[in-house]
């Protein structure tokens, strides 16, 4: 007797697993172009604070590996290699043209020798085991139809003594405060998403997927699930993004 499909959420749509990678790549596919200057005007340039504080947090050494999955146009990358010019990272995405639109920025050819661009599924990491000092996921896991499987396979892929870092948009605690949040993300994201980048829908679903991720609470434990240890959180402005960190001891 053949087993009913599971499903997963797409936005606020309930759609199969099996579907979901693909209208998320076709997703990227069409915005890759214009996703950086797109995410500079949504967050008024924010994200960019918020990348920042993730390097602090993170204080790349010189000689490490990274993995920056989900890395599309090489953002983490670039900061990580800047901070540790010895260093070595993998961009990698499910998108082919996401990485594209990276290797054409400056910085690309700046650290050419040290980075690598590599297309494939996150919660199947073309990579052996203890192979990195560093995963980085950007504002990618909640697009991954299964996020405990991406957080497996990141504890897979560290070495002993590894760090995850995940930045990820999240929930404001404060009830008035996500009210207006919400009124900005819904009224103002996908007119402007058709403005800029002529696809409002595209733009919708980034909203509705926001919405869609598991809090900060329930992310923890979903990091602790996976095996890494003394995992903890810090909000970004006020809880609009979050930073989750956890090491593979």
């Amino acid at each position: 007797m053949p087993q009913p499909s599971k499903t997963t959420h797409f936005g606020f749509k309930t759609v199969d697993e099996d579907a979901k990678a693909g209208m998320v790549e076709s997703l990227f596919s069409d915005v890759a172009s214009k996703y950086d200057i797109m995410n500079d005007v949504m967050s008024m340039g924010i994200h960019r604070v918020w990348k920042n504080a993730m390097m602090d947090w993170l204080a790349p050494r010189a000689g490490q590996k990274l993995l920056d999955v989900a890395g599309g146009t090489g953002d983490i990358a670039f900061r990580f290699l800047k901070r540790a010019p010895s260093a070595h990272a993998t961009v990698f995405d499910m998108t082919q043209g996401m990485l594209d639109a990276g290797r054409t920025r400056a910085e690309a050819d700046d650290m050419a020798d040290s980075l690598d661009w590599i297309c494939g599924d996150a919660m199947a990491l073309p990579f052996k085991d203890n192979a990195f000092d560093v995963y980085t996921i950007s504002f990618g896991i909640r697009n991954v139809t299964r996020p405990q499987v991406a957080l497996n396979e990141a504890y897979r892929v560290l070495k002993p003594g590894g760090r995850l870092m995940v930045l990820e948009f999240s929930q404001i605690p404060n009830p008035a405060m996500q009210w207006a949040y919400d009124q900005y993300s819904f009224n103002v994201i996908p007119p402007m998403g058709k403005v800029i980048a002529n696809d409002a829908d595209s733009y919708r679903y980034l909203v509705e997927s926001i919405r869609k991720f598991p809090d900060q609470e329930t992310f923890l434990g979903m990091v602790k699930e996976a095996g890494f240890e003394n995992a903890k959180y810090r909000n970004m402005s006020l809880g609009i993004a979050c930073l989750h960190s956890g090491w593979k001891i």
